[in-house]
């Protein structure tokens, strides 16, 4: 079998677009390995800009200090709690809404999905949002951070246009003619057939509330509620230290050496959980993606 010849356009094709892609690669990746082995660096040497791609000194003062921290801990318990309850919660009412909007033969769905729609341009404001969420009692509650996003309209318009897209008219009719009624064509039919946007949403739902902050910070006080972001912000932004209560300069720059460990250690900490996540629903997500826009 003889090898086809490569025209000389296609090679300089193939080296410009690995080049391109190696860059993007490396733009990608670099920021990742630093942070990584900035995480088990001697502190010193992070500070000097000694580290720059590989460890030096190896030094795990950090993710100790991570894992005895009281508040860290806490809130990394308290952001597992609302990243599986949130999400399955989220997934549910998404599934129950896109279903019916996605049946053709359901009478004015067009119109409510003008009204959803809308509220992707147009919100009722941060003020009003707070004061709905205190009259409803859910301040300083766990269900503040998990009721008021129960559907995002991005992922209902994804669920809805897949679910109208991928499964036949016909599936529907041979369901009803059998006598199936709407809930046992929902169990039956359309979720096992829905995986791949199932899992779409999951990834998206999962990733909002792991990394969600600010309605945390607009409705909870209690320490006991916080998720992981909150002790990661205070860490990474609000930690200035009054360095003229330090009498001891090396004292001062020890523990400046020390919260900088610990930024690195606390960002690995919070994003590990997302990276292992990825790659059990990354075949579902991209042909979820793939089946969405070739047919949608």
């Amino acid at each position: 079998m003889t090898k086809m010849r490569r025209s000389k356009s296609d090679l300089i094709f193939d080296i410009i677009n690995t080049t391109f892609l190696a860059l993007i690669l490396t733009i990608v990746a670099y920021p990742l390995i630093y942070i990584l082995s900035a995480s088990v660096s001697d502190p010193a040497k992070v500070t000097s800009g000694e580290v720059w791609l590989w460890p030096i000194g190896l030094n795990f003062r950090g993710y100790a200090g991570v894992l005895t921290n009281k508040p860290v801990l806490m809130g990394y318990a308290n952001s597992f709690y609302y990243a599986i309850v949130g999400t399955l919660f989220n997934v549910f009412m998404t599934m129950i809404a896109a279903y019916p909007l996605s049946r053709r033969e359901f009478y004015g769905r067009n119109v409510l999905m003008f009204l959803i729609t809308f509220t992707m341009m147009f919100s009722g404001g941060l003020i009003p949002t707070y004061l709905l969420v205190k009259s409803l009692g859910m301040v300083n509650t766990r269900a503040a951070l998990i009721i008021p996003g129960a559907i995002g309209v991005w992922n209902l318009i994804i669920t809805r246009v897949f679910l109208q897209t991928s499964i036949p008219a016909e599936l529907y009719d041979s369901a009803e003619i059998d006598g199936a009624g709407d809930m046992y064509t929902f169990v039956k039919i359309v979720l096992p057939l829905a995986r791949p946007v199932v899992a779409v949403i999951t990834l998206y739902y999962a990733v909002d509330h792991w990394n969600s902050y600010f309605n945390a910070l607009i409705y909870l006080n209690k320490q006991n509620l916080f998720p992981l972001q909150i002790p990661l912000r205070n860490i990474l932004i609000l930690n200035n230290m009054d360095m003229t209560m330090l009498a001891d300069v090396e004292e001062m720059v020890r523990r400046q050496q020390l919260v900088e460990l610990l930024k690195y250690s606390l960002i690995v900490v919070a994003s590990l959980p997302v990276m292992m996540l990825y790659p059990f629903v990354q075949k579902h997500f991209v042909k979820g993606l793939l089946i969405g826009s070739v047919k949608g």
